[in-house]
């Protein structure tokens, strides 16, 4: 199993920017496609945005195209999200996870379970 540790979130104003950092413990993440992931408390888990092996290929949810941005540095082992604009129903818990699938196929089933604990994002005046 690809073992993911989210970080980077927090609280921040409407309007406001934040970025999180998934980062690979152990296998390197390179052969697989990652993706973001949020649930909010008392609605389904949504695939927010994936990104292929090689970053030249990439899927956004409706509801966050033009404001966020996901990006990798294999070679950090890293993925990344960056969040603009960020909206009182972004808040949620974050996870990231990766499998050999397509982007669209790994945002539109996302996992049962996660490796990491997640990152919250609070958006809130």
């Amino acid at each position: 199993q690809l073992q993911l540790v989210e970080s980077g979130g927090g609280l921040v104003q409407p309007g406001g920017s934040l970025t999180l950092s998934c980062a690979a413990d152990g296998l390197p993440l390179e052969d697989n496609v990652i993706g973001w992931f949020r649930q909010a408390p008392g609605k389904e888990r949504e695939g927010v945005a994936c990104i292929s092996t090689s970053g030249d290929s990439t899927y956004y949810a409706d509801s966050v195209k033009g404001r966020f941005t996901i990006s990798r540095d294999n070679a950090k082992n890293t993925v990344y999200l960056q969040m603009n604009n960020l909206k009182p129903e972004d808040t949620a818990i974050y996870h990231c996870a990766g499998r050999i699938a397509t982007v669209q196929a790994l945002c539109a089933r996302p996992p049962g379970d996660f490796w990491g604990q997640g990152a919250q994002v609070t958006v809130s005046s």
